[in-house]
């Protein structure tokens, strides 16, 4: 199949000269912002890892000059053009930014002997680079604290590239998180880590060339790095809000904020300069209540009471508020209404979606009826270059209602697969569906093309014609896409429809993660690689003694489900490994030999440990998105 990407259509020209036309692109506040303070670039910005390898290359969006091309949405153009910006940038004397490193912002806060770094992005290589350049403008001022502000992989994924173990352990280093923070920091790269990180491969266009045909960011920030993910656990937890903590002469305030951008989520006010860290909370974009590569529903009426309380806390000594992306806003009054505006969109969303549910709609059918206030229609910072409107509102219809929509014609559905056979069949065979998508497709109707075309992949995979014209819809779904984890995903789509699947580009699960596992994480952790069905008849028993926290478990394996208990058990296991915390981990290996190079002490029925290795299956990162 040709892999050449093809022009955009008339529709989608059409639909680009709309969006000049609507939006107010004469609006040029942003642009000054985004460069305000720079210091410095690096040039190149291409940042290596130790083998040589590339895992972070800004150079490549140089391509984003000028005025949108026909094959990316005009909106999306101006915002990729504004979050490709790199260099260091000083928000306030003493607070300065790291932009264009990686897909969130480094901030470095200076101290008295040294400087405070918060959220030190995904990589080690990063943010070594981050540091490096901050020091070359500012001096090779010591790192004196760490602080997370949230427990995504993109805000403490580069720790060790900026401090060591070491330091941290003999006390010199300070690492503050919100509380919670190690947990939810390795559930969410863990558990479903695996099918997560599949399909961040394609919201962040992993696989995709960078060009006007290709990724041309995320709107969040321009795509991953992919570097060596570290962890250090937190020496300090926030637990309320108004906790006040001062480090290297840094006075800092936290509010906490959780289960809004994510589950464990604190906002930092900086009194001493006046200055609002907002996290991922208050950013240059309407955010995610369900990231495209799958997480928990998160809760916008939080999120809106949450900025409410921001304001009131912080609102009337504020001369600057930044985020963890894109850029700073100055200013008191400019600062709030960028809060309150924040605010209100979340509000809206959770509100007119209850609204109009309790009149019976449904997620898809508010969707593709909701529309934002015109206040908040035209501000930039609400567009949906990340998070939308569209599938935000199915995520509030989704954490309300769940999956069903009500009507019995959707409680048990054929899967799809059995769905595409019974729809080819219906409409007349697949050459004939295919027809009949053509004249759609010329008519610009890409959405109902997508969707019957699918039935026709799904129902005869190797049906060249279907899974030609389905990429070139993705395509064309891509090229109008203002959301650029929409661009990217439709693109992808169409990159796997005709080049084959490109698998996990990157992983999150990496050792300094699953070396932080609690013993019943870990436990969890294996119990859902357990195929249920080849354990049905499989009976075992593990006693694990922790030695270096007094703790033992008893893990038992029956009627396909792994379960554990930390209660006194009676009888003896099958087996029993004695080990340090710091061995455990090995257990996830699966494997005897891992146990023993650990140091972990076995004794009974080492067979049982065979048993058990026996019925794991572990995830597919390669598995099939658009194809059966």
């Amino acid at each position: 199949m040709p892999t050449t990407p093809k022009p955009a259509s008339s529709t989608i020209l059409g639909q680009q000269r709309a969006v000049l036309d609507s939006l107010p692109f004469s609006d040029t506040r942003d642009v000054e912002d985004a460069t305000r303070g720079l210091l410095g670039r690096r040039t190149p910005n291409a940042i290596t890892a130790d083998d040589g390898r590339v895992v972070w290359d800004n150079d490549t969006y140089a391509f984003l000059r000028g005025d949108a091309p026909d094959t990316v949405n005009p909106s999306l153009w101006r915002q990729s053009q504004l979050v490709a910006e790199q260099g260091l940038f000083e928000v306030v004397e003493g607070i300065y930014q790291v932009r264009g490193f990686d897909l969130s912002n480094v901030t470095f806060i200076e101290g008295t002997t040294g400087v405070i770094v918060l959220d030190p992005l995904i990589s080690t290589e990063t943010a070594a680079a981050a540091l490096a350049l901050y020091r070359e403008h500012r001096g090779d001022r010591p790192v004196t604290g760490i602080v997370y502000t949230h427990c995504h992989v993109d805000h403490f994924g580069g720790v060790k590239g900026v401090t060591t173990q070491e330091d941290v352990d003999a006390g010199r280093v300070p690492v503050i998180a919100p509380a919670e923070f190690t947990e939810h920091a390795v559930a969410e790269n863990v558990y479903a880590g695996t099918a997560m990180a599949r399909r961040a491969g394609y919201m962040y266009g992993a696989a995709l060339a960078r060009g006007p045909q290709g990724q041309v960011g995320a709107g969040l920030g321009q795509t991953t790095s992919t570097g060596t993910v570290t962890l250090i656990t937190p020496t300090l937890d926030v637990t309320t809000t108004g906790q006040t903590e001062t480090v290297d002469g840094v006075r800092m305030v936290f509010q906490m904020a959780p289960g809004t951008e994510a589950p464990a989520e604190m906002l930092v006010y900086f009194p001493d300069h006046r200055a609002l860290c907002t996290a991922e909370d208050a950013t240059h974009t309407l955010h995610n209540l369900l990231t495209l590569r799958g997480a928990v529903v998160r809760d916008p009426h939080a999120w809106a009471n949450y900025l409410t309380e921001t304001i009131d806390l912080f609102g009337a000594d504020l001369d600057v508020v930044f985020a963890s992306h894109h850029w700073p806003t100055w200013g008191r009054e400019r600062a709030v209404r960028f809060l309150a505006e924040q605010r209100d969109l979340y509000a809206y969303l959770h509100d007119q979606t209850l609204r109009l549910l309790n009149k019976g709609w449904t997620g898809i059918e508010i969707a593709e009826h909701l529309q934002l206030p015109p206040a908040l229609e035209n501000a930039w910072h609400t567009r949906g270059y990340y998070g939308s409107v569209s599938h935000n509102i199915k995520a509030v219809y989704q954490r309300y209602m769940g999956w069903y929509d009500g009507n019995p014609a959707h409680l048990w559905q054929h899967p799809p697969v059995e769905q595409g056979k019974r729809y080819v069949e219906f409409m007349g065979g697949a050459d004939a569906v295919v027809e009949k998508a053509r004249a759609s497709f010329d008519a610009g109707d890409f959405r109902w093309v997508a969707e019957v075309l699918s039935h026709v992949v799904f129902a005869q995979p190797d049906h060249a014609a279907a899974r030609e014209l389905l990429a070139d819809t993705f395509e064309q779904l891509g090229y109008g896409a203002e959301n650029g984890t929409w661009r990217s995903v439709y693109l992808s789509g169409a990159t796997e429809l005709r080049s084959g699947s490109f698998g996990t580009p990157t992983t999150a699960a990496a050792p300094d993660i699953i070396g932080a596992l609690s013993p019943t994480m870990l436990f969890d952790a294996i119990a859902i690689q357990v195929d249920g069905p080849r354990a049905w008849d499989e009976r075992l028993t593990i006693d694990v003694v922790v030695t270096d926290t007094d703790e033992r478990f008893r893990v038992r394996l029956a009627n396909g489900a792994l379960t554990y208990s930390a209660a006194a058990q009676e009888g003896d296991a099958d087996v029993t490994l004695t080990a340090t915390r710091a061995a455990l981990p090995a257990l996830a290996a699966g494997s005897r030999d891992a146990l023993v190079a650990a140091g972990i002490v076995i004794d009974g029925d080492v067979t049982a440990l065979d048993r058990l290795t026996a019925v794991l299956d572990p995830g597919d990162p390669g598995f099939d998105i658009v194809t059966p």
